[in-house]
C-alpha cells in the first residue's frame, strides 16, 4: 500500500463478516477476540460495528457492545470497547485511532454516556480513556489496563459500582 492510499470508516456489512474474523484472528495472533465477535452478535449485543477500509480491502475492526454498571441504586448502561483490531501490516499508520475516534463520535451522537475498555495504558487516554474515571468501577481486570469515558460530561461523577459485561466475555 503506497502512502497515497486511501482510509474509509463505515458500519460493518453481514457480507464483511468473514474478513472481519479475519482481521481479528490476524490482530491478536489467536481466534479468541474473532469468536468473541461472533458471541456478541449472535448474543444480539452489538452496538456498535465498524470497519476501515483502505483502498478498498477491509484492514480494521471495532466492536462496541452492551454493558451494565451496577450501583446500590440503579442500572446504568454503557458501552464496551472490545475488540478493536488492525491487520498487522498495516498497524502504526492511525488506522486504529480513527476506528476508535468515529466510534466514539458515533456513540456520543446516540446519546451513549459511558465507555469502558481494557487495554493498553499508553495508548487509549488520548480518546479520553482513563483509569482514574474507573476507579470506582469493580472489574475482573488490572486497574491500569481498565478504562473509562465519559461521552456526556460528567456521567461517571460519582458512580460506585460493579461492571457487568455480555456473556459472551465469559466473566
Amino acid at each position: 500500500m503506497n502512502k497515497d492510499w486511501r482510509l474509509s470508516v463505515r458500519k460493518e456489512r453481514p457480507l464483511d463478516r468473514e474478513q472481519i474474523w479475519k482481521v481479528n484472528a490476524a490482530a491478536f495472533a489467536r481466534s479468541d477476540d474473532a469468536d468473541l465477535v461472533n458471541r456478541l452478535r449472535a448474543d444480539g449485543d452489538v452496538l456498535l460495528s465498524l470497519v476501515a477500509e483502505a483502498d478498498g480491502v477491509l484492514v480494521g475492526h471495532i466492536l462496541f457492545s452492551r454493558m451494565t454498571i451496577e450501583t446500590n441504586h440503579q442500572r446504568l448502561d454503557a458501552a464496551a470497547l472490545a475488540p478493536m483490531a488492525v491487520l498487522p501490516e498495516h498497524q502504526s499508520r492511525g488506522l486504529g485511532s480513527q476506528l476508535v475516534r468515529h466510534g466514539l463520535d458515533q456513540l456520543r451522537d446516540r446519546g451513549e454516556r459511558i465507555v469502558i475498555v481494557v487495554g493498553h495504558p499508553r495508548y487509549y487516554p488520548r480518546f479520553g480513556f482513563s483509569s482514574e474515571k474507573a476507579r470506582g468501577l469493580r472489574s475482573p481486570f488490572h486497574p491500569e489496563a481498565f478504562m473509562a469515558l465519559d461521552l456526556s460530561r460528567g456521567a461517571l461523577d460519582g458512580v460506585r459500582g460493579v461492571v457487568r459485561y455480555p456473556s459472551a466475555f465469559g466473566l
